[in-house]
């Protein structure tokens, strides 16, 4: 199939965006479907948005339609997607099952960077990616967003991986793939909730303009894979990792005790991380994925300069 024939759809606001050079950012859609209830999730969506819109970018909102790939919703199809049930949460493994069923899925970060890649999009704002989950050397259950970074060229911006991962690890599984892990402003590699850790991110990287150049090199090279920017949580948005740790092991270990694994574990985790911070770390999601936005139009707009 050319990719002409590959039934994918730009909104007319992206189509513009990419004929005028105006500088574009992608979103996920999974936090629209399985991230939070309408209708907060459509009000997050928009808000999100308009972020992105404030700084001179076009954000683009990726989700499988009806078997159709849209890069761009509009208003009306965000309302549609926050509003759908049964959505299926798609990744590489199987959105172009879901694609070639006439299905509708929502984008994770892999799935996302396959359609930023497909629709000419280099950069990709998110929460915080996926990763190693604790107990990997025996389950085994290590994301596809790992792998897709060392995959695909699209630069994601994200508040490091989820805290309720084996960030170390996650960390060595990067480097492993080649993926360059930048911190944004600082030394230390972001803890999702939290601005900071104990770990030392492999580069730092103080400007916008600074990533787009490595994004840029990376490309003249002909390296495969993309980018990972960690940027921190702003220090009035964070929760102490001090705070979250007994929360996470709890949260983590009622997930062993319930025998809940693979794809169930994180929206699990998630859950009751928000029940037992009585909902500040959903407060402190939707602030990170603001300002990993905002970064994100920056180092978009540092592209097309």
């Amino acid at each position: 199939m050319s990719l002409t024939a590959l039934p994918l759809e730009l909104s007319s606001e992206i189509s513009e965006a990419k004929k005028n050079g105006t500088p574009i950012v992608a979103l996920e859609s999974t936090i629209i479907t399985h991230g939070m209830p309408y209708p907060q999730n459509l009000e997050v969506a928009r808000q999100v948005e308009n972020d992105i819109r404030e700084k001179g970018a076009v954000p683009a909102t990726m989700a499988v339609l009806n078997g159709t790939l849209h890069a761009g919703l509009n208003d009306t199809q965000l309302e549609e997607l926050a509003q759908a049930r049964d959505v299926a949460k798609v990744s590489r493994a199987d959105i172009a099952v879901i694609m070639a069923q006439g299905r509708t899925g929502a984008t994770t970060v892999a799935a996302t960077m396959i359609a930023a890649h497909l629709a000419g999009i280099a950069v990709f704002a998110t929460g915080g990616i996926g990763g190693v989950h604790k107990g990997a050397e025996d389950s085994f259950d290590i994301s596809a967003d790992l792998t897709e970074l060392g995959h695909t060229p699209v630069t994601v911006v994200a508040a490091g991986a989820k805290a309720i991962l084996d960030v170390p690890k996650t960390l060595e599984v990067l480097e492993t793939n080649g993926v360059p892990v930048i911190a944004y402003g600082q030394d230390s590699f972001p803890a999702f909730w939290s601005a900071g850790s104990d770990l030392i991110a492999p580069l730092r990287m103080d400007s916008a303009a600074e990533i787009a150049a490595a994004h840029k090199m990376r490309g003249a090279m002909g390296l495969p894979g993309g980018q990972l920017v960690a940027n921190p949580i702003p220090a009035t948005d964070e929760i102490a990792a001090a705070t979250l740790a007994p929360v996470i092991a709890q949260a983590t270990q009622e997930a062993s005790d319930q025998g809940i694994s693979g794809k169930d574990v994180t929206p699990f985790l998630l859950q009751r991380i928000f029940e037992l911070t009585d909902g500040r770390s959903l407060t402190a999601n939707i602030a990170l994925v603001r300002n990993n936005a905002r970064l994100a139009a920056d180092i978009a707009a540092a592209l097309v300069a």
